[in-house]
């Protein structure tokens, strides 16, 4: 890690005067990419923002600024009187930022799980290219079903980069109590960073019917999801179908 930093030029188009980074962040780029080196760990107190002014040799209101947009990212979670934090799919308030399907009555909670399937098997040519790997290579296939008070309530597919989660199997989901993702990140070093989703409504097939316990052409969500790490690497596509006759899906706009 550098001990200073000096302006960044931005790459210019030919003839374009070129653009420079702000301070700010450059300093935040050192650090998530201290994030992704695993520095600082998933749950771990980083280090304050005197100490980090003093290895970059900047103003702490300069990393104050870098941890501010972290913070807004979610990479970074503040605690009034006990520092900075490295975020994690362990804490109560990240198992909801990618899970949006909400009661309509009561208070959210964790989804009970029953995995159908998990097995090795070559990427699907859709599903390569949302991962940005070869047809050929690798993923791990899970089916599941997630149920809310014994009603079943999202029919799930996910493919995993092979390479990445290899050794993941049925036995070790059935019996890890906690997040998928907590799994994924204490287990196989990988944290989810963002999502893209797309929604569409659609009618309940007869697959769809039997595992949700609804009639044929109940209204369903279909929502696809590509998840991010670091590097904006994708690491996971996920394919839902969710019951909302008594759930809604709840969406935050920033």
């Amino acid at each position: 890690m550098p001990s200073s930093v000096t302006p960044a030029a931005a790459p210019a188009s030919a003839g374009a005067a070129p653009t420079f980074s702000p301070l700010y962040q450059q300093i935040k780029a050192l650090i998530t990419a201290s994030l992704q080196a695993g520095e600082w760990k998933p749950g771990e107190l980083i280090p304050s923002e005197v100490e980090l002014a003093g290895r970059f040799k900047v103003s702490q209101g300069t990393v104050r600024k870098a941890i501010d947009e972290l913070s807004s990212e979610n990479l970074v979670v503040r605690r009034q009187g006990k520092g900075t934090f490295v975020a994690t799919h362990h804490e109560v308030r990240a198992q909801f930022r990618f899970l949006r399907l909400m009661p309509d009555a009561g208070v959210a909670h964790q989804a009970d799980n029953v995995i159908i399937e998990v097995k090795r098997q070559r990427a699907p040519a859709d599903v390569a290219r949302l991962l940005d790997i070869k047809p050929a290579d690798a993923v791990i296939f899970i089916k599941r079903v997630q149920s809310f008070d014994g009603a079943p309530a999202i029919l799930e597919e996910l493919w995993l980069p092979g390479t990445i989660f290899k050794g993941l199997t049925a036995e070790r989901l059935v019996e890890y109590k906690g997040p998928m993702y907590g799994l994924f990140e204490t287990e196989f070093g990988t944290r989810m960073i963002r999502a893209t989703e797309k929604i569409r409504a659609v009618h309940a097939d007869h697959v769809a019917c039997g595992w949700l316990q609804v009639v044929t052409d109940t209204p369903l969500l279909s929502v696809e999801r590509v998840s991010f790490t670091y590097g904006d690497k994708p690491v996971e596509v996920r394919r839902g179908l969710y019951r909302t006759d008594s759930h809604h899906y709840q969406s935050e706009l920033i």
